[in-house]
């Protein structure tokens, strides 16, 4: 992924921790088998608005597909999940993992290796590459061709990473949240913006003002992030992400999402 912040859910927790002098970080949400959770009861799943059709708020409510997954982890754990908005940088960095914002990341986030670092991720659920979104009849179909024009794209993406290595001679331009970064597109703000080709073609089908030129060969694949070392749920994760996929599920909310079944 690659467009929220709130206080953390321990702040009580952690004030009585230091004065009984105990350095622990642990929660109290005990699920078995050595699963725990921020909090009993709930999933909490941090991710960062608007994501559509990963993650998206609709009359009132965050759904998805990326929301439709994790219930299912949800439901296998039996509790509820909660969403945290939070800006993608906490996410991407593990800092929300630290703080014990969220037990899992669902938020349309590529692996990487500079996020394997700080986090641990589930097996890969989701392929996606970057695309390049343009108002209607723009004759831009690369990166390369934007020299001198404005290419925007998503703070702490893959987007990001994409855009500076090969936007060489535009003029690059910094969005915190996908919406800005479509917004901006639309209006004429910018000239082209890059992203996850997933959102942008969702995104086309609602602004058909709008298209998406070119798709690049990124090979990226998504995956759910958990703390680094809590191996109980990102098991836990990849069990029900192999069993959806055994059982139908996956393909299931795949098509409710994206209109069509995964392409094997």
């Amino acid at each position: 992924m690659s467009a929220r912040s709130s206080l953390p859910v321990i702040a009580v927790a952690a004030a009585v921790v230091v004065l009984a002098g105990c350095t622990s970080t642990k929660s109290d949400g005990k699920q078995g088998s050595g699963l725990e959770l921020v909090s009993s009861g709930t999933l909490k799943t941090c991710t960062h608005l608007p994501y559509a059709p990963f993650q998206v708020k609709k009359e009132g409510k965050v759904v998805g597909f990326d929301v439709d997954l994790v219930d299912l982890v949800a439901k296998e754990l039996k509790v509820e999940q909660e969403i945290v908005n939070t800006p993608f940088e906490g996410i991407e960095t593990g800092q929300d993992f630290n703080i014990r914002k969220c037990d899992l990341a669902a938020a349309g986030m590529t692996i990487t290796p500079a996020r394997d670092k700080v986090m641990d991720f589930s097996d890969p659920y989701f392929n996606a590459t970057q695309a390049l979104l343009t108002k209607k009849g723009k004759p831009f179909k690369k990166a390369e061709d934007l020299k001198g024009k404005k290419l925007g794209y998503q703070k702490a993406t893959t987007g990001e990473i994409y855009a500076k290595e090969h936007g060489k001679g535009a003029e690059l331009v910094e969005f915190e949240d996908l919406g800005l970064l479509l917004t901006a597109v639309k209006s004429g703000q910018i000239d082209a913006g890059v992203n996850d080709n997933g959102v942008l073609f969702d995104y086309v089908k609602k602004n058909p003002d709008t298209e998406v030129t070119a798709e690049f060969n990124t090979g990226e694949h998504y995956g759910i992030g958990v703390r680094t070392g809590n191996d109980a749920l990102r098991k836990k994760v990849n069990e029900v992400i192999k069993q959806a996929k055994s059982d139908g599920s996956y393909d299931r909310i795949y098509k409710k999402w994206f209109g069509t079944t995964p392409q094997s």
